[in-house]
């Protein structure tokens, strides 16, 4: 997913012609905290209310502080590119442009997180697998061969490691399209994973238990 397809249309864009208590009204009315100036069609930077608010109300915004006018993204950028300024910077807002540097729109924080959302599979039904890893034993297709044996399959997956450091542990959680993950958790443990925790609306049964099922299912045939 690009940036141009979560540019948002509704928000006002202000001109340095724009006075202060103009955009402190629109920012009480969007409930936003920023907002975007544009010069001529050339991204200028931003205005956030905590500044704006030791300004007179009279005051055109050519005579403000802007911020971060140095931080823009490229239309054609995926969304990802967004998560880390967003983070750094806090920003509620960013302005784009386009390859010729012309201002083409902004994006906010709050489509950003919730595309993000739809991306990792948050709003399918499922469950969340935490697996402790070494780097080096680091393999999504082996562990997706693992967890496809058992008629599931991974929505969406996130590693935190150092890749340059092959005996770090690192981290690897997975969502599952399962609510009932008792016999993957069983399955990626047997094949010497180890599950550090996992979430889920029904309980997880350990591996000991389901041995015992297993045995007494033996027994009783």
């Amino acid at each position: 997913m690009t940036i141009a397809e979560i540019i948002n249309h509704d928000l006002p864009i202000l001109k340095p012609s724009d006075t202060v208590g103009n955009a402190l009204s629109w920012m009480e009315e969007n409930r936003i905290g920023q907002l975007v100036v544009v010069d001529a069609g050339k991204y200028a930077g931003i205005v956030s209310e905590d500044i704006l608010m030791d300004y007179d109300e009279d005051m055109q915004l050519s005579d403000v502080m802007l911020q971060f006018s140095e931080i823009t993204l490229s239309d054609y950028q995926h969304i990802y590119e967004s998560l880390g300024l967003i983070s750094k910077y806090h920003l509620q807002v960013i302005g784009i442009i386009d390859e010729e540097e012309n201002f083409v729109g902004i994006i906010t924080a709050s489509e950003v997180y919730t595309k993000f959302g739809e991306l990792l599979g948050s709003q399918e039904p499922g469950a969340v697998l935490v697996i402790s890893i070494k780097n080096r034993d680091y393999s999504l297709s082996e562990i997706s061969r693992l967890v496809e044996s058992d008629n599931a399959k991974i929505l969406s997956s996130y590693f935190t490691g150092n890749t340059y450091l092959s005996n770090d542990s690192a981290s690897l959680t997975l969502k599952i399209n399962r609510e009932s993950i008792t016999s993957i958790v069983a399955t990626l443990e047997r094949f010497g994973y180890t599950v550090e925790a996992s979430y889920a609306h029904e309980p997880i049964e350990s591996i000991e238990q389901e041995r015992y099922n297993m045995l007494m299912k033996y027994l009783s045939v």
